[in-house]
């Protein structure tokens, strides 16, 4: 808590006020990132032309993110907290409309589940120093997993 008290540039006692536990700490990080996630599917749902585009919208935010993003997929806290799981949720619900929208567009097989993107989407989003190298991989294997959404 000492390092992330000077990382942030406030002191210590400043920190346990505002968050008198480690967990509560991470607790209001993993929400801050599931509201971002949920902001990210909307506006991917926005901006889509077809389920797939939308869904690799959905994901390159994810892997541009990558390291503001506090997680359970990415090692944080399992979620517990009511509103973090129903922000949780919400974002399934978001996928689950993209995918449906997939099988009416042709652009997403029937056996897709929205845990499966979400799963995957946290696979490339893997918090790590800057390498423009991996993100071009990341989005290579993105576009290979999106065009093998597809139904044949």
């Amino acid at each position: 808590m000492a390092t992330i008290a000077a990382d942030a540039g406030v002191g210590i006692g400043t920190l346990y006020r505002h968050f008198p536990t480690r967990e509560d700490l991470l607790n209001f990080l993993t929400h801050r990132s599931f509201e971002q996630v949920l902001s990210n599917v909307r506006a991917a749902e926005s901006a889509g032309t077809t389920a797939s585009d939308t869904l690799r919208r959905f994901i390159e935010a994810a892997i541009a993110q990558r390291n503001e993003l506090v997680l359970p997929l990415h090692g944080g806290l399992p979620v517990t907290v009511t509103e973090t799981l129903a922000v949780r949720d919400q974002i399934h619900q978001a996928v689950q409309r993209i995918i449906e929208r997939g099988h009416a567009d042709g652009t997403i097989s029937q056996d897709v589940a929205p845990r499966d993107v979400v799963v995957f989407g946290a696979m490339l989003a893997q918090p790590r120093q800057p390498d423009p190298e991996w993100d071009a991989t990341c989005r290579r294997l993105l576009a290979t997993y999106v065009n093998g959404l597809r139904t044949c």
